[in-house]
């Protein structure tokens, strides 16, 4: 016989037993000297022609191909007649069956014909009577993880009523059904060993709750495994670790059960259905997602499971490994054109169309990308969920509020899209997995291999001396700790000089962000020169541009400089006109600073105050690039991500969008008469696009040669470790340049204290005395 998805299509030869007639989903209909109509529960087909109102009467199911051929003789040709049943049989409207209903399993008694079950095999395109014959040849097995709550005699029942066979416990089965109450319980991980041994198949389902859950069908020779699914669900769990540390739990935390016997019910059938399916035949794309079903909205959504290519059970484990111990070698990556936001290699629209996927509820690393609450009309800031950079260890006080969630901010609400989903990538990239490479022994016995961690945390010897006092009074912002013990072993990791080219090592704690307790050296990461963008070269540069842009703001916050104005005007930049509309319904003004160092790249902050009540509510925002342009717009867009915080402020002191004492001290004390620092120096000449002598590159590999030559020049190291995760597939870097400073409070001699005498701006250092007392709080 021929066959079509695995179905017979046309009878064997000499199989004179073989009934024809339409597939059991179709109703046929004749309307003489009209046409023909065979009507289904998905449209009616017409077939048109007195052929058809001949032939289709004799299609009942009662006669074999010989029969229809005799009855049809007397009018229709025999070789049209067979001709006509192909185009049907091949259309998939026929079917061909035995005389009898289909024989039991062991041989006995003829079974009953379920004609609604055949029917619905027929409307997917399978041969109905052959599919219920096989859904009672094939076998599935029901394991439900001890402690789940779920009624097995009604997964059975489910199972019999659709004529899917129960294999007994302890026989072997060709599908497995597993039901659990967590889809991270830890007995899944033996589950899914158990089934890639024996190369079988298994579906999970969480029929519980007040969402359940179906699938994926899990293949042992195919796509995800459960370990893959399990790193992604985890990722959205954060809030549980702090009690989950406390109580010494591994697993997930128990949930109240929370359902109705309908929804159970719903559930049950729902998981049952898609075994009865994937026995049948059927295969399609979303077989391999997570399916849950809102029962409390009646929403049911699909759920990407991805196959992590580095997964310690189905992948490679290595391949994060060999991409950092390998030396980073920039390419030639010409820049796309129309990009406002900045110099990329893809347009923010190729971005969020390659990598929506990563944003899901349950299997993206980034739950969603929302506008940021309160945000003004005219404001494109968005969130993009839980801030991986902040650690598990406390949701109160700043954590909770103004960086507690990973944001990004554009032109448009595209750029802004693309920007908080960039943030979270770098943030989710930048956090300790396990299989980075590390080497375990003591800066003392690395020898100049080794990058001394103060020598890019910059704390003073006095903030060491002090560290119990400042502790207890600032954020964990400014958090001191204790000195490094260089005899002490602690993780190192390779890093790249693109400098020097050469491998250097810095402490692992040093470089990513920790899921859990702080390390044990003491040691703890930022985020500063973390970036993520369309290609390694592009988030090198956004790196280091964030370190310039930082130690730059350093430099002026500290030594509180007054600094020329940048004249917005000369710019005619729409963005600035549209922000200070912006500022202007909310009774603020707006202004901006150049801020550039000795290193010559464009760096500005935007700034506004309030004036129409005593707290000015000051606010400001960072940005730096090689093009002066591209610097204002950074600058007054990340300014535009602080105005939710303080927009619906009232002079009573109330309507401030966070708790937190350090930015609520600042906005309702801070003023441009006793900080005069966040006013222009007025005996310095505004600053218009043409100070800066920039000339566009046209590659990034340009860009990144310059970046080299000029940290080079000022006689620092550039270091870069490739964070890229290969299950993302988006570049993220970490750039650190021993030497530059955090705009964060850290004191240690040097560039805080030379640069700025050195360019002419302070006569003497500034005393330790003398700092700005008040550290940046963002």
């Amino acid at each position: 016989m021929t066959s079509m998805g695995g179905q017979q299509v046309w009878p064997a030869a000499g199989d004179e037993t073989a009934r024809v007639g339409f597939k059991l989903h179709l109703y046929p209909v004749v309307v003489p000297g009209e046409a023909t109509y065979l009507v289904s529960r998905r449209g009616v087909t017409a077939l048109r022609g007195e052929f058809a109102e001949r032939l289709v009467p004799l299609l009942d199911g009662t006669r074999d191909l010989g029969g229809v051929l005799r009855e049809a003789a007397p009018e229709l040709d025999p070789g049209d007649v067979l001709s006509s049943l192909r185009e049907l049989s091949t259309a998939g409207l026929l079917r061909f069956h035995p005389e009898a209903g289909p024989p039991a399993l062991s041989g006995g008694p003829l079974l009953p014909v379920d004609r609604a079950a055949e029917a619905y095999w027929d409307l997917a395109g399978l041969d109905g009577g052959l599919t219920v014959s096989k859904l009672r040849r094939t076998t599935v097995r029901i394991e439900a993880l001890a402690g789940t709550e779920v009624d097995l005699e009604a997964v059975r029942a489910a199972c019999h009523d659709s004529g899917v066979t129960v294999m007994p416990e302890g026989g072997d089965a060709d599908l497995s059904l597993v039901l659990c109450d967590d889809y991270l319980s830890p007995q899944l991980r033996e589950v899914d060993a158990v089934h890639r041994a024996q190369g079988r198949p298994w579906l999970i389902a969480k029929v519980c709750g007040v969402e359940p859950w179906v699938g994926p069908v899990f293949r042992p020779d195919d796509g995800p495994c459960w370990s893959c699914l399990a790193s992604r669900l985890a990722g959205h769990r954060h809030s549980e670790w702090p009690v989950r540390r406390a109580l010494g739990i591994e697993g997930p935390l128990t949930r109240p059960t929370a359902s109705l016997g309908a929804g159970r019910a719903i559930a049950v059938n729902i998981a049952v259905l898609e075994v009865a399916k994937w026995i049948a035949g059927i295969r399609y794309d979303s077989q391999g997602d997570l399916h849950t079903l809102d029962t409390l909205h009646l929403r049911a959504r699909p759920h990407r499971v991805a196959r992590i290519p580095q997964c310690e059970v189905c992948g490679d484990p290595g391949l994060v490994a060999e991409r950092i111990r390998r030396p980073f070698t920039p390419v030639s990556r010409p820049k796309a054109a129309r990009t406002a936001g900045g110099h990329r290699a893809l347009t923010p629209e190729q971005m969020l169309a390659r990598h929506s996927h990563l944003v899901d509820p349950v299997t993206g690393i980034i739950k969603d990308i929302r506008r940021a609450p309160h945000s003004p009309e005219g404001v494109n800031s968005y969130l993009s969920g839980h801030n991986l950079a902040m650690g598990p260890h406390t949701l109160a006080g700043l954590r909770a509020g103004l960086r507690a969630l990973s944001g990004g901010k554009g032109l448009t609400q595209t750029e802004g899209r693309v920007s908080a989903l960039c943030e979270a990538v770098e943030r989710y990239s930048g956090t300790r997995h396990g299989d980075e490479p590390v080497v375990w022994d003591t800066f003392r016995a690395l020898g100049a291999e080794a990058v001394h961690p103060h020598a890019c945390q910059l704390y003073a010897e006095r903030q060491f001396r002090d560290r119990d006092r400042w502790n207890a009074r600032l954020s964990g912002f400014q958090h001191v700790p204790e000195p490094f013990d260089e005899n002490r072993p602690t993780h190192w990791t390779p890093v790249w000089s693109l400098t020097s080219g050469t491998r250097r090592l810095l402490p692992t704690s040093m470089l990513y962000f920790s899921r859990g307790e702080p390390a044990a050296d003491g040691l703890h990461a930022d985020s500063n020169g973390n970036a993520a963008g369309s290609s390694p070269e592009d988030a090198l540069v956004q790196g280091f541009l964030e370190i310039v842009e930082r130690d730059a703001v350093a430099l002026w916050w500290y030594n509180r400089i007054r600094q020329p104005a940048v004249d917005i005007e000369a710019f005619d930049e729409p963005c600035a006109e549209a922000m200070r509309s912006v500022c202007s319904r909310l009774n603020r003004e707006l202004w901006v600073l150049d801020l550039t160092s000795d290193l010559g790249i464009p760096v500005m902050v935007a700034l506004s105050r309030r004036t129409d009540k005593p707290a000015e509510d000051v606010i400001f925002g960072f940005g730096a690039h090689f093009d002066p342009r591209v610097a204002l717009r950074r600058a007054l867009t990340e300014m535009g991500q602080l105005l939710p915080a303080v927009c619906e402020a009232r002079a009573d002191g109330t309507g401030y969008g966070l708790t937190d004492p350090e930015p609520l001290g600042w906005w309702q004390h801070a003023t441009v008469t006793n900080q005069p620092y966040l006013l222009p120096d007025p005996e310095l000449p505004s600053r218009a696009p043409g100070h800066w002598a920039y000339v566009p590159r046209a590659d990034l590999l340009d860009d990144v040669t310059a970046i080299t030559g000029l940290v080079k020049q000022h006689g620092m190291e550039l270091l870069v470790l490739d964070q890229s995760r290969p299950d993302l597939d988006v570049p993220v870097v970490k750039v650190v340049v021993p030497g530059m400073r955090h705009f964060w409070a850290r004191f240690a001699p040097g560039r805080l204290f030379d640069v700025p005498v050195a360019s002419g701006r302070l006569a003497a250092p500034t005393s330790y005395e003398g700092l700005n007392p008040v550290p940046l709080f963002v």
